[in-house]
């Protein structure tokens, strides 16, 4: 039994894990379980021990030398931790684990048991006794399967240095389509591929190298090269595209992708060491940071000795001894303090102005009697949050800003009702930032941003954390961290963070020019491409957004976790892309003839589902770290999770997404708010909400001016941070159930034809009577709604003007970004290609097909047709016959009749050089650069700035980076899910006079199941206010949909169902039949 429950159990490779970990007390149990089971059962494991990397650890315990820095990298410092230094500052950090089981005392540090060589000796027993001499061979100590990895990584780093000879670039791609076949067929063969096998055979970092043309790693990349750098990165991305993606006939979880992203997933839990730091001890008390502004905080600060480097003559020493600073301080910040105190002034004849400096040095600090100038703790939140922490890079989120306005709002909670007409309100918030109390204090004492234009942005100081430069990206706190994992022990005690004085020595920044130069290069490199080439590179821009070539820039890439980080990033951005790369390859084949219909164009994609590349470790450290109260209170977080979330978000689950977006870009107290409202889903409303400290605000629409109550709602409201709650004029009742109505009924405004702000190529015009819970003349396109192509000469078209439109879309943008914001469900079906419009992500010819299939078919046929020409032209030097070869479905291009207007708007002008022209081969390019310009990039630009304008007022929009498009979709319109019969009970409340076995009920849950999707929406209108579920489903509607008994003195026959949106009550009567009580719920 215990032989099963171990080869069940793969003990040996999580002893494997084990032998990664730092501690030795970890590693001398790991150890002893090895001698336990080698003693009992050598014949069973001893091969086992081998193939998962069991026998190299303890190898490589014995001699640090031979660690390959892969899988073991911390062997090879694994000596220091014997130490009496460092065994000395373990027990600063963390009690001893030989005591862990003892009851002695946490104030005492009793020595530890394990003298400095007790696990080499027993690794040195355990390999003396049970394994080979021989297998300490390089070669010997090898399984087959991994020497056959170690081949297939050699030869696919050999294809990286192999010149490609213009004449033979297909068997160039042959033997890399071949080796990675190879590969495939070994990681999916019969005998199981070991997380050591794989992560040692070095595959990982050969595909890096070769998928990056060798720049992996690399800081600088040459934009002379660039060009033909990206026609590399498209053919070696096509070719792995094909091979892993294009099997139709098996599974999608037996897709070489999945498999290989299956065997990463395991080798990035092996190898990574983020820490979740629990906040044990944290206690409520006022603190006082001296730095960077001198205010009182609601959590504890650090005691900072601020030290002038050696040699430094143009600074003084720090006047204070030890000073309070804010944890959540950036290194701006901080130098905007110490700048004044340190900096020397020089007068003419060089001396120094030691009278304004002893007068400034002289300054006495001004304590409030009610602040503790050492170090407080508390879990308490307060409005003026400190937690300014600076952008990790442009597209991560910021978790400084924290929604902290609520002054605004304060008179609200009463419930005060804001109309229509009242205009005299104003707000004093800036469009694109939520201030608080401490980022408004700090602004003018130094410029993190870089946006002040009266001083210069480069840093004026240089600080270091023991003997480290720190990074300006990171709060105090984020360094300090990452500088404690460096050099401890794995293990830091919240306490004895607190209370240590850590010392910041500052040197003056040295100015430097170099960089501007470099980037004058840089552009006029730019410049003097070709306009042929530039064309060809924008139709290649989503090979280099695949493959920006590095992560975050603060992730450490000496890591082995790096590598496999970035293998992940650059296989989701190529399964993402798949149908944009296995079009390319289709349009590539046809213009080398290697197809001749253009029939053959179109593909069948067979992505991998995102969430397997959902890292389930990853996602769970998040989550712990995001439940810990420090984080809940101030949202300070160790700096790998800012870092890992804005580089490669796809590694956490959408839930994990949600919750660290909310923390992000609403601040702490919304995350506690949803939390509460999480676990109160069975109240009978959502005015907790108040209670919990978040204030509402109440304001009066009119139905018969929906748009105009919704323009007058964001122009008061919008930079607000309350909840908006809506009541309706002459009418009865407010809270939840009116106000998703309300946003239901301004996404059917925006979906009216003939507003001009969406394509109309696919609209079908949806009445009352095919879908009764619409107004009529509702924009249906089956693709999504994407923005009209507006001509940048054109104010007005068919009446309409485009000053209107852009208003639109900035109140379009405010209203989404408040339903987020809010927790409201949107009724707005918005396109792929949209949905990548707002999180930032270019658009490209590909795009098109996504939202008008017929004209983004075309004018890949088109595409098709001008590459053959070109690689015809290429080969041949007699090009007269090009044109007889060269038609577009039999029909040569000039019979077509073009003309340079855009498809399907006859007024907007190509190019104003064009415009008495016809299409023909010879300028067939141009036309569709023109088209594709003004599809979706210049004919949108201004409509899609004024979304974002709008929708930044309310917050930032670069928050919604880390979800894909369909996860945007989930947040923003809630979920799509089909109601099982178990899911109905479990998640629907019943109630006064009915229970889950109440004949009218068990009527009512198969009339819902047997629902159309119309008559679904309908139902969910009319019970919740809105068609969709909020995002969770049924389970996470709140209050719980509750069902209870309509009691009538007529017949129940002859009454109609009843609701109460406001907290999700239908009252249904005791219909005598489920026909009956079907056409009553659908009258």
């Amino acid at each position: 039994m215990l032989v099963e429950l171990l080869k069940t159990a793969n003990i040996p490779s999580f002893l494997a894990g084990v032998f990664t970990r730092k501690d030795h007390h970890l590693l001398m149990l790991a150890l002893q379980i090895v001698e336990m089971i080698l003693q009992k059962l050598s014949d069973v494991f001893l091969n086992s021990f081998i193939k998962e990397g069991v026998f190299f650890a303890i190898d490589t315990l014995l001699m640090p030398e031979k660690c390959s820095q892969v899988m073991l990298p911390v062997f090879s410092g694994f000596q220091s931790l014997f130490d009496s230094s460092q065994k000395s500052s373990a027990r600063d950090i963390r009690r001893c684990l030989c005591y862990a089981f003892d009851t002695v005392p946490s104030s005492s540090a009793p020595p530890c048991k394990l003298d400095k060589d007790s696990v080499c000796n027993l690794a040195k027993h355990i390999k003396t006794s049970y394994f080979a001499p021989e297998l300490s061979d390089s070669e010997k100590g090898m399984t087959d399967i991994l020497q056959n990895l170690r081949t297939f990584s050699a030869a696919l780093s050999d294809l990286i240095n192999m010149p490609v000879d213009d004449d033979t670039p297909a068997q160039h791609e042959e033997k890399f389509h071949s080796i990675l076949h190879q590969i495939m067929l070994k990681l999916n063969g019969r005998e199981r591929v070991s997380t050591f096998e794989f992560i040692e055979s070095g595959i990982v970092k050969a595909l890096m190298h070769y998928l990056s043309n060798g720049l992996y790693l690399r800081n600088n990349v040459e934009f002379n090269g660039i060009y033909n750098h990206l026609l590399v990165l498209g053919k070696r991305f096509e070719v792995f595209a094909k091979l892993f993606l294009s099997y139709s006939d098996i599974p999608v979880e037996d897709l070489p992708l999945s498999v290989l992203i299956q065997k990463l997933q395991s080798a990035l839990s092996s190898l990574e060491n983020f820490p979740v730091i629990p906040s044990h001890g944290f206690k409520q008390k006022t603190s006082f940071a001296t730095v960077p502004n001198g205010r009182c905080i609601m959590y504890p600060c650090f005691r900072v000795r601020f030290v002038r480097g050696e040699g430094e003559t143009c600074l003084s020493d720090c006047p204070e001894d030890i000073l309070t600073v804010d944890p959540f301080s950036s290194s701006d910040a901080i130098e905007g303090y110490l700048w004044p105190k340190v900096f020397i002034k020089r007068t003419e004849n060089g001396e120094s102005d030691a009278e304004a400096l002893e007068q400034m040095e002289s300054q006495p600090i001004h304590l409030p009697s009610n602040a503790n100038s050492s170090q407080g703790e508390s879990s308490g939140f307060i409005d003026s949050m400190s937690a300014d922490l600076p952008e990790m890079q442009e597209d991560e989120a910021n978790l400084s800003q924290f929604a902290s306005e609520e002054v605004h709002f304060r008179e609200s909670n009463s419930g005060e009702t804001m109309s229509l007409d009242e205009t005299n309100m104003g707000s004093t918030a800036q469009v694109q930032q939520f201030p608080t109390e401490s980022t408004t204090k700090m602004k003018p004492q130094c410029s993190a941003s870089g946006n002040n234009d009266n001083e210069d942005s480069s840093p004026r100081l240089l600080l270091y954390l023991e003997g480290h430069q720190l990074d300006r990206t990171l709060t105090l706190y984020q360094a300090i961290l990452q500088q404690l994992l460096n050099s401890e022990n794995e293990f830091i005690t919240w306490a004895k963070l607190w209370t240590r004085v850590y010392t910041l020595t500052y040197k003056k920044a040295l100015e430097s020019k170099q960089d501007d130069a470099q980037e004058h290069t840089l552009l006029e490199q730019k410049s003097s491409i070709s306009d042929k080439n530039v064309a060809s590179m924008q139709n290649m821009a989503f090979f280099s957004s695949l493959f920006a070539c590095k992560l975050a820039s603060n992730l450490d890439k000496s890591s082995p976790a790096y590598d496999i980080l970035f293998l992940l990033k650059s296989l989701e951005g190529i399964n993402k892309c798949s149908f944009h790369l296995m079009s390319y390859e289709r349009i590539r084949a046809f213009a080398e003839g290697r197809i001749d219909n253009l029939d053959n164009l179109k593909v069948m994609v067979h992505s991998v589902p995102q969430n397997e590349f959902v890292s389930s470790r990853l996602t769970e450290k998040l989550e712990q770290q995001m439940r810990d109260s420090f984080t809940l209170s101030t949202g300070g977080m160790p700096s790998w999770c800012n870092q890992l979330i804005a580089s490669c978000p796809f590694l956490f689950s959408f839930e994990a997404k949600c919750k660290y977006f909310r923390l992000a870009a609403f601040g702490p107290r919304r995350v506690q708010l949803h939390t509460t409202l999480r676990s109160n889903s069975g109240a009978s409303n959502d005015r907790q909400s108040t209670a919990a400290g978040l204030p509402r605000k109440k304001f009066l629409v009119w139905r018969d001016r929906i748009l105009d109550s919704a323009t007058r709602m964001m122009d008061l409201h919008a930079r607000h941070k309350g909840l908006l709650e809506v009541e309706y004029n002459e009418e009865v009742g407010t809270g939840l159930g009116p106000t998703l109505e309300f946003y239901t009924l301004v996404c059917h405004e925006f979906q009216k034809s003939g507003l001009g702000i969406w394509r109309e190529d696919y609209r079908s015009i949806i009445t009352s009577e095919t879908l009764p819970v619409v107004d009529s003349g509702i924009l249906i396109n089956p693709y999504g709604l994407f923005p009209h192509p507006w001509s940048p000469t054109t104010d007005s078209c068919n009446g309409i003007q485009f000053s209107e439109v852009l208003k639109k879309f900035v109140l379009l943008g405010q209203i989404v970004a408040k339903a987020i914001q809010d927790g409201r469900v949107l009724d707005v079906p918005f396109s792929k290609a949209f949905y990548k419009i707002i999180l930032g992500q270019d658009l490209c010819l590909y795009d098109i097909q996504s939202f008008n299939p017929e004209l983004g078919r075309t004018l890949l046929e088109f595409q098709a047709i001008v590459d053959r020409k070109m690689h015809l032209e290429s080969i041949c030097v007699e090009n007269s016959t090009l044109k007889l070869d060269l038609c577009f479905r039999n029909t040569r291009i000039e019979d077509l009749c073009l003309d340079f207007t855009l498809p399907g708007y006859p007024d907007y002008v190509l190019s104003s050089e064009c415009n008495h022209k016809m299409v023909n081969l010879a300028n067939l390019d141009n036309y569709i650069k023109l088209v594709v310009d003004a599809t979706i990039h210049t004919g949108i630009a201004r409509q899609v700035e004024a979304f974002k304008s709008g929708f930044n007022q309310v917050f930032a929009i670069k928050h919604l980076h880390i979800f894909t498009g369909e996860e945007l979709e989930r947040l923003l319109c809630g979920e799509r899910d089909f109601w099982a019969f178990n899911e109905l009970l479990e998640h629907i409340k019943f109630d006064h006079g009915y229970t889950a076995s109440s004949p009218p009920i068990i009527n009512l849950l198969e009339i819902i199941q047997e629902f159309e999707y119309a008559q679904r929406r309908a139902f969910l209108q009319f019970v919740t206010g809105a068609p969709r579920l909020p995002p969770g489903g049924l389970a996470s509607l709140n209050p719980k949909l509750t069902i209870v008994r309509k009691h009538s003195s007529n017949s129940a026959d002859t009454e109609l169902p009843s609701v109460m949106t406001c907290a999700n009550y239908l009252k249904l009567p005791p219909y005598s039949s489920k026909e009956r009580m079907k056409e009553k719920l659908l009258y």
